[in-house]
């Protein structure tokens, strides 16, 4: 049978603790409620003492949820250990959590007290704590720069006292793996009856090394790992639930123990913490970040449509996203833009496909990301519905409120480049006039409609355009980053169109005499 390391979250107390990270008490009785679904083992839902909100959110909490243990915070001090009973003892499974600083630094500068008192403040605290509910844990605060010995004799007198967990908190980030496994094999060979109790740890990530040595504690006999979702939390954070549940699922075959975390809820976890304290995941996190399961470069892209092993160690779905995203841009290949293309619904030739790569290109060389949308758009104008007689090659224009407007334009024909220059009341009308030079053929904008394809300020603006001449009219469109461009491209497609459309009629009148 695997073993289990339980998930202790604390999302809900060091995790708003976070800068601009607090939450309403109704805020946190739904994250609870999400945590529950999610099936952590622990939620410390706050610090009870601290506030009356605190001890609030805390109470209904433990009123609300049944199936997981509810923790409270409290210091060595019966006034703290009090109200954290008296916060949690509506809960199915309460525990009081209690803490105190071992590490000279601390003893010294901010509590002012001998190792001597502290050993006896922290066995005094479990054992009151023991008389008053079923399940206590000791922390001892910066554990990671406490002196060994010294550790040892606190862990063991906690433990004498009643604890059920003891905790080697990482508070301040600063161990590295090594240094961290060696610690926790100290305190299993150096203290007597620490089987009695479940070892924990919680670590900070101010050298970024929280999920990495949660991880080498957990190789090393540790049970309990403490985390917040998406790591929020003091400084630089906390470790990350996420990471830690799938390196544990993921490298089920290294580490042989699993967590009872439904990873599935994992992404949607991280979505309301996020929506709930504004704290906005960067996009390259891990596991839950915007581009975990998403593919630009177009060797990648290859490999993963031909076997997703090759750049994927998880799945989506086991996280709560629906599907990996092969996404569009300069580094795309023709592989993945064809089976983008066929999820679509459009199925192309390789000359269409070429076509619409080289354009995507063009896009992609000034937009950071393409959309399906664009891939629409860029396709429409990609395969044309007539061939084109007059093709753009260059479009410059100035504009302003201090400037006649201009627009200078370079179209070709039959091989051929023709260049022409006209001003007007606007870059649009300047450049319809110049088209008109360059052609001969008198065109008259009947309407003119701009839309954004996308959001965003490097969006992709669509024109349409009705322009009339003499008796027919006839729709241009097209699509570019510019504006101007984009107009000019409809305007070129229209005036195409009503060639052919001549074109056709003469034919048509010439079989007719004949």
């Amino acid at each position: 049978m695997t073993e289990r390391v339980l998930i202790f979250d604390t999302t809900l107390r060091d995790g708003e603790q976070s800068p601009g990270a607090s939450m309403t008490i109704n805020e946190k009785l739904m994250l609870a409620e999400q945590l529950e679904r999610m099936r952590v083992d622990v939620i410390e839902a706050g610090f009870p003492i601290s506030s009356e909100g605190d001890f609030e959110s805390v109470r209904r909490i433990s009123e609300k949820i049944h199936s997981i243990t509810i923790a409270g915070l409290a210091r060595c001090n019966k006034g703290d250990i009090d109200r954290c009973w008296e916060a949690v003892r509506a809960a199915s499974k309460p525990r009081i959590h209690v803490f105190i600083a071992t590490s000279d630094i601390h003893l010294k500068y901010k509590l002012n007290k001998s190792r001597a008192q502290v050993l006896a403040s922290a066995r005094e605290a479990v054992a009151y704590a023991k008389s008053l509910g079923p399940e206590v844990e000791f922390s001892a605060e910066d554990a990671t720069r406490s002196d060994l010995p010294y550790l040892a004799e606190v862990v063991e007198a906690v433990i004498a006292a009643g604890a059920d967990v003891v905790n080697i908190p990482d508070t301040v980030g600063y161990t590295i793996p090594s240094e961290y496994a060696e610690r926790i094999r100290y305190l299993y060979s150096h203290v007597p009856n620490i089987g009695k109790a479940i070892l924990s740890v919680h670590c900070h990530n101010d050298l970024g090394l929280a999920v990495a040595n949660s991880l080498t504690a957990i190789q090393n006999g540790v049970r309990q790992v403490e985390c917040t979702v998406n790591g929020i939390g003091e400084r630089a954070g906390n470790a990350s639930l996420e990471e830690i549940v799938m390196a544990l699922k993921t490298r089920r075959d290294l580490f042989g123990i699993e967590s009872g975390v439904d990873s599935r809820e994992i992404f949607a976890t991280s979505s309301m913490v996020t929506n709930l304290t504004g704290m906005i995941v960067q996009p390259n996190k891990a596991i839950v970040g915007r581009n975990a399961f998403r593919h630009e470069s177009g060797i990648h892209q290859d490999g993963m449509l031909k076997e997703k092993l090759t750049y994927e160690i998880m799945q989506p779905e086991d996280v709560g996203i629906k599907e990996s995203t092969l996404v569009m841009g300069k580094h795309s290949g023709r592989h993945a833009l064809k089976q983008k293309y066929a999820e679509l619904g459009f199925h192309l030739s390789e000359a269409e496909l070429e076509k619409a790569y080289v354009l995507l290109k063009k896009v992609a060389d000034k937009k950071k990301e393409i959309f399906d949308e664009d891939l629409i758009v860029t396709l429409r104008y990609a395969l044309p519905v007539v061939p084109a007689v007059y093709k753009i090659k260059n479009v410059q224009s100035i504009a302003g409120n201090q400037v006649v407007a201009t627009a200078t334009l370079v179209l070709e024909k039959d091989g051929v480049l023709l260049k022409d220059s006209s001003t007007g009341d606007g870059p649009v009308e300047a450049m319809v006039k110049a088209v008109n030079r360059i052609t001969g053929i008198e065109g008259k904008l009947a309407e003119f409609t701009v839309r954004s394809v996308t959001g965003g300020p490097d969006a992709v603006g669509e024109v349409f355009m009705k322009v009339d001449f003499d008796k027919a009219s006839f729709i241009g469109k097209a699509a570019s980053l510019d504006i101007v461009d984009a107009s000019a491209r409809a305007y070129v497609d229209a005036v195409n169109k009503s060639i052919h459309y001549h074109m056709a009629l003469e034919a048509q009148n010439g079989s007719v005499e004949a």
